[in-house]
């Protein structure tokens, strides 16, 4: 069980000259190290979470899609941002309504409605934000910054792959580097069934990974996670985004989620996340065996 995290006086501070006095704090982290998050209770019941982020560069990408692009999703389908901090790195987000999908006993209709509407918020996010100037050059890198990054992977990974899962994850590097035109959009970055709530209505959380890019890049984590499980999940959340991908958008996919098991099974392992490690090595089985899809 991971140690109970205090608000820092500093930030509490911050945040009550904001929202007026704090009656209660409960601390909200993931159980990580990096993850910093508390739940504050005012006397009239009203509550919000404050986030410290990980890295200045979170911090900025989390406040730019909270002012910028969330609110094309809907009213109470993402925390409204109340204030931030650049001093401190912190967030004063107001809640929302729900749990993660991934905690909830849900039934097979609800699960598919939960991941459509989930689909569909991805759509109206996608379609958010200005895509010109440094942002649209930053998009139209980014597979390529992806496949750069494919041998650091590998050399990390080491001997956690065979030689044939080695040659196998460079060549889908390489063929990022060719790959044609894309969808280019503003994606949430950290799309799985953690950061979807549900109370009857979706909601995503968390978008400290927010950014311009390839709009396939959404898809990788649900891809390499519960679409693998239950692939009724991918028919219901295309069902709500509006579109199927694209074949260039699938064989990207399939490059991008090469490169992801590695990372996931060499990082699962450095931080001892054991479902981190499987989901990386299920991944790597799929591709070998030519079941990914």
């Amino acid at each position: 069980m991971s140690e109970t995290k205090a608000l820092p006086a500093a930030v509490r501070g911050w945040a009550e000259r904001q929202i007026g006095a704090v009656a209660a704090v409960r601390d909200a982290s993931h159980p990580r190290q990096n993850s910093r998050v508390w739940e504050l209770a005012r006397h009239d019941g009203c509550r919000f979470y404050v986030k410290i982020s990980p890295q200045a560069r979170m911090y900025e990408r989390e406040t730019f899609a909270l002012r910028h692009a969330t609110p094309a999703m809907g009213a109470g389908r993402a925390p409204h941002l109340r204030a931030s901090s650049a001093e401190h790195l912190a967030l004063l987000m107001t809640t929302v309504p729900g749990r993660p999908v991934m905690n909830l006993p849900l039934t097979a209709a609800e699960e598919y409605e939960a991941h459509r509407q989930g689909g569909l918020l991805l759509a109206r996010l996608h379609a958010a934000g200005d895509l010109t100037g440094h942002w649209r050059v930053e998009a139209e890198g980014a597979l390529r910054t992806a496949a750069r990054g494919a041998e650091r992977h590998l050399a990390e990974a080491g001997d956690r792959l065979s030689p044939a899962e080695h040659t196998l994850v460079r060549d889908l590097a390489d063929q990022l580097h060719g790959a044609g035109p894309v969808q280019l959009g503003f994606i949430h970055g950290d799309a799985w069934a953690r950061n979807l709530l549900w109370a009857g209505s979706s909601a995503w959380i968390d978008f400290e990974r927010s950014r311009f890019a390839p709009v396939v890049q959404e898809f990788v984590q649900l891809a390499c996670g519960v679409w693998a499980d239950k692939p009724r999940l991918r028919i219901a959340c295309f069902s709500g985004y509006g579109r199927e991908l694209t074949s260039q958008e699938n064989h990207v996919l399939t490059c991008l989620a090469g490169l992801d098991a590695v990372s996931a099974l060499t990082w699962g392992e450095m931080h001892d996340d054991p479902h981190l490690v499987a989901r990386g090595r299920r991944t790597l089985d799929r591709l070998m065996t030519r079941s990914f899809a």
